[in-house]
């Protein structure tokens, strides 16, 4: 009898205890990039500093109905460091697109026509541009895919290819992080 009062009350904390574990979106991005708090983690983040990164995403969902999980990943970053503390004007983050990725920046009338349903990244992008990330097309994989810019989600731009965005942008201070 002890024993399954003590069980009961064993599954009842560890059910407590990971429903309060539970990740958080915004506040930068409020539908997307849910990340977990970290409580006095022992490498502490500078806070003073300015977050200068360009995230590389070559990859795209073998589904077209999915979200783009390494896009999503942007959304975390903007999210996880504001919860923490860190000033959104100190987050400068651009995102460059290219490979399999690249068809994941379509508007949704060019994703309906190719896929059959519309863009499911599309509400993503936007908050994340209205966020203020340089989301950049590589031109290369825009002819090679035949995904034109006016077939792109607006405020998409389109660079020479996602080589020279990377190079111009670390020139300019961006730390990479590959995807």
């Amino acid at each position: 009898m002890k024993f399954q009062h003590l069980s009961l009350s064993l599954l009842l904390f560890v059910g407590l205890y990971s429903f309060s574990q539970q990740t958080k979106t915004g506040p930068v991005i409020e539908d997307y990039g849910a990340v977990w708090e970290i409580e006095n983690p022992d490498f502490a983040t500078d806070k003073s500093l300015e977050f200068k990164v360009v995230f590389d995403v070559k990859d795209g969902p073998e589904s077209d109905t999915e979200v783009n999980q390494n896009l999503n990943t942007v959304a975390r970053f903007l999210n996880m460091h504001a919860q923490h503390g860190v000033p959104a004007s100190q987050l400068k983050v651009a995102l460059i697109v290219h490979g399999t990725a690249a068809r994941n920046l379509l508007a949704d009338e060019g994703h309906q026509e190719r896929y059959g349903v519309g863009n499911p990244n599309r509400k993503l992008l936007e908050q994340l541009m209205e966020a203020n990330v340089n989301v950049i097309m590589c031109g290369q994989s825009s002819k090679t895919r035949d995904l034109p810019k006016e077939e792109l989600i607006p405020g998409v731009k389109m660079a020479l290819s996602a080589m020279t965005a990377n190079i111009q942008l670390q020139n300019q201070g961006y730390r990479p992080i590959n995807l």
